[in-house]
């Protein structure tokens, strides 16, 4: 850079790098194709499935796009922004993050020819936004009402989500478990449903077959009872939940304590006793048969409450305090020498079962319960995995059907739906912006021309018959992965929430128009400068640092 006198003036390091204007965009647009690429052939029912392994051998065999990405090595900061949208997909919905991911990566294929057209990023931008909101309005146009009555379109939404991971061949059974679950856990305001997915507790123990996956209406515990002396099953069960440990308190000071003779450590001892005999003697009078305490439990108290016939189990988490204080309408209690019979909570039955050889607590038949869990069952540990993740995506679909109230069709009937209004939209906007509006139109057809390349069939043939299916009115007509053919797929079952599309279309959309605004990466010193990465971030054609993707270059 010049300077007084013709001398050269440096402002960054020797070691940063900086790639500016078309080298730039080329290079982000590159890296987040490459990222979109990656999740691309696991999108819908016949997607396939992607083994990942770690530094240290630990693998995860999935088809969920958001854990596949969380789990890739990536450098580049633009492909970090592609996770970001996969990431909001996840928390805002629970489903649809291959959807976002693959979507974003097609806009910014779409703008790149643009791009190449000398059309200005902001043009493109401008008509990407106007799009987006055109998209909002008619995914509220032709959305369709769900209540928390209807039982049967969640249950579809429920199996929809679960459609094309292992969970599949059982999603009939899931699925209801599913919607049992969110149904239980829903509570109805003024403003319509409010669901907080915390309040369904998921546990996992391995064996068994996936049928044997099973809903409590209660919580479950991965922890046992604290003494063998203990029932393993109480009925009727007055539940205290303490949050302070049963155990003599420590002094906060130092303090030194001189005997002389045996008969004053025995009177010592004598007293901690009688304290713990106190502390359990105020929980028995309380009438709690069962103790679930946050923090310690002293061996001699453990003896106290065997003999008192009360089953205790220890170091129990504050997240499953809040859901048992939840399922059981019990409040959470500090003081023991304070608990009363009004704090107490109630279920039918609170027992300790071996599940695939491991002790749990299972609290059951809590009346009114507002926290539930599912405890999911399956031959392998990667087995496990993947259906809790099935059903956490059918549990978040679930949960956005019912809050927004609204769903759409699968099987990309909304995606071609949206196009097709899109360029009607265009129609009637002037200047370069129409053009923007056009590629984001095509970019939306990605997901039913992908569905038919993964199951298969021709994505040409696919869209030209969707396309006129749609022309003819049918809204809802969406690709039939089983034949090929374009069918009425929301009569049959394809359904979705129409929060799942909106969330996509706005989070991929934001993203693509954020990394077209970008004309100049500057990295600092030890960001991507190796050699072999072939110079700027981006690298040359992989748009990742190093020609890869963490150890990922396979799935290019």
């Amino acid at each position: 850079m010049p300077g007084l006198g013709g001398q050269p003036v440096f402002i960054m390091s020797e070691d940063a790098e900086r790639t500016t204007g078309e080298d730039a965009q080329e290079n982000n647009i590159a890296a987040c194709k490459s990222v979109s690429k990656a999740v691309r052939t696991t999108l819908g029912p016949k997607g396939m499935d992607k083994m990942m392994v770690d530094s240290v051998g630990d693998l995860v065999v999935t088809n969920d796009g958001v854990t596949i990405l969380e789990e890739m090595d990536l450098d580049h900061p633009a492909a970090k922004m592609m996770v970001e949208v996969a990431q909001t997909q996840e928390e805002e919905v629970g489903d649809g993050t291959t959807t976002a991911v693959v979507l974003a990566g097609e806009l910014l294929k779409q703008a790149e020819e643009l791009l190449d057209q000398e059309i200005h990023p902001t043009v493109i931008t401008k008509g990407y936004r106007m799009a987006r909101q055109r998209s909002t309005q008619v995914l509220d146009d032709i959305a369709e009402e769900v209540e928390l009555s209807d039982n049967e379109t969640l249950r579809k939404v429920a199996m929809t989500a679960m459609t094309g991971k292992s969970a599949e061949a059982s999603r009939e059974y899931l699925g209801e478990l599913a919607v049992d679950a969110v149904k239980d856990v829903a509570e109805e305001t003024d403003d319509g449903f409010v669901i907080d997915r915390d309040m369904i507790k998921v546990e996992k123990s391995q064996g068994g077959s996936i049928e044997e996956t099973e809903l409590v209406e209660g919580v479950i515990l991965d922890k046992e009872k604290t003494h063998s002396g203990m029932p393993d099953s109480i009925s009727d069960a007055k539940i205290a939940l303490l949050d302070s440990a049963i155990e003599v308190k420590e002094t906060e000071t130092d303090a030194e304590i001189n005997i002389s003779d045996p008969s004053q450590m025995q009177s010592f001892v004598e007293q901690e006793e009688d304290q713990l005999k106190d502390m359990v003697n105020s929980i028995a009078e309380s009438g709690a048969n069962v103790v679930l305490c946050q923090k310690g439990i002293d061996d001699i108290a453990q003896h106290y409450l065997a003999k008192k016939g009360i089953l205790a189990v220890r170091r129990v988490s504050s997240t499953d305090m809040d859901k048992l204080a939840k399922a059981t309408n019990a409040n959470i209690v500090t003081s023991i020498e304070d608990i009363e019979e009004s704090d107490l909570g109630k279920a039918g039955t609170v027992e300790q079962k071996r599940i695939g050889g491991d002790a749990m607590t299972f609290i059951n038949d809590c009346p009114e319960a507002k926290s539930v869990s599912l405890l999911i069952r399956g031959g392998t540990e990667h087995v496990v995995d993947e259906i809790e993740r099935a059903m956490e995506d059918a549990i978040g679909g679930v949960s956005s059907a019912l809050r927004n109230g609204r769903v759409v069709g699968g099987g990309g009937a909304t995606e071609v739906e949206l196009a097709k209004e899109l360029r009607d939209y265009a129609d009637s906007v002037g200047g370069r912006e129409q053009l923007a509006i056009n590629a984001f139109a095509d970019a939306m057809e990605v997901i039913p021309r992908t569905l038919a390349e993964n199951a298969g069939y021709d994505p040409i043939d696919t869209l030209v018959d969707l396309r006129n299916k749609h022309d003819a009115g049918e809204t809802w007509a969406g690709i039939d992965v089983t034949s090929g053919e374009s069918q009425k797929l929301f009569d049959q079952g394809v359904v979705e929430p129409k929060q799942t599309k909106t969330q996509a279309v706005q989070s991929a959309s934001e993203a693509s128009e954020m990394i077209l605004r970008i004309d100049d990466v500057i990295s600092a010193s030890g960001m991507g400068g190796d050699d072999e990465a072939g110079g700027p971030p981006g690298g040359p054609g992989g748009g990742m640092p190093g020609g890869g993707m963490g150890g990922m270059g396979g799935m290019m």
